[in-house]
């Protein structure tokens, strides 16, 4: 599966590539090249799957062989491991067709958690294989931010930066960002907004040497493994 930029200017990139990478050098976002399909028989097999196993096996259809179905899902298993149900994400049903899933098991409550637990998994393996560093450089007005940075603590290979609009998020927000202490993870208070803060991040990554320097990289919804 190769992976380019919605600008046309940027790849083919293979998954980790675009992992590591964040946004295309264009300015654009990576998209896979196609969208694979599942079958119904394929799709009834899943159906009793429990959570990680059912996270690698979608995922791997989107890594074309760089991370093989059993390593995925190993690594959700891990990702997962410290979440406050078995199930993971458990589903509800409350009446006729209407379920309720629960998205709050995660370390920081925040349905976020569930993408970057595994986020940070895949950053390790990523960078170990290219025997690399990086920064990580996100924006948030809320969630995202605790939700990142509890995920990538204490990272060997990561250091994490993540900017937010100073008494402009929730104070639990705030407290979650500001209060952990490991190496490595920095939460940075804007005088502004969120779009402040978000312009920072882009004015970064669009500074290509620097981003080179420093092998800067992305955990917002601009990265497509997120």
């Amino acid at each position: 599966m190769k992976y380019y930029s919605t600008r046309g200017n940027d790849g083919p990139l293979g998954y980790e590539e675009a992992l590591l990478s964040g946004l295309a050098r264009d300015g654009g976002l990576y998209l896979p090249e196609s969208y694979p399909a599942f079958s119904d028989d394929e799709m009834r097999a899943m159906a009793d799957l429990p959570y990680a196993a059912l996270a690698g096996r979608i995922m791997s259809r989107f890594t074309d062989g760089e991370l093989d179905e059993a390593e995925l899902a190993a690594m959700a298993g891990d990702a997962y491991a410290g979440f406050t149900d078995p199930d993971v994400a458990p589903l509800h049903h409350l009446n006729g067709n209407i379920h309720v899933m629960e998205l709050f098991h995660g370390p920081t409550i925040a349905f976020k958690d569930y993408a970057m637990q595994f986020l940070s998994r895949a950053f390790d393996r990523a960078l170990k294989g290219a025997g690399r560093q990086a920064v990580i450089l996100g924006a948030t007005s809320g969630d995202t931010g605790s939700a990142a940075l509890e995920a990538f603590r204490g990272r060997d290979a990561v250091d994490i930066f993540i900017l937010f609009p100073d008494g402009r998020v929730s104070p639990v927000q705030q407290r979650q960002m500001t209060s952990i202490d490991a190496v490595g993870a920095h939460a940075v208070a804007v005088s502004g907004d969120f779009d402040d803060c978000q312009a920072i991040v882009k004015q970064l990554f669009n500074d290509h040497g620097f981003r080179d320097r420093v092998n800067l990289s992305a955990v917002n919804s601009i990265n497509w493994a997120r």
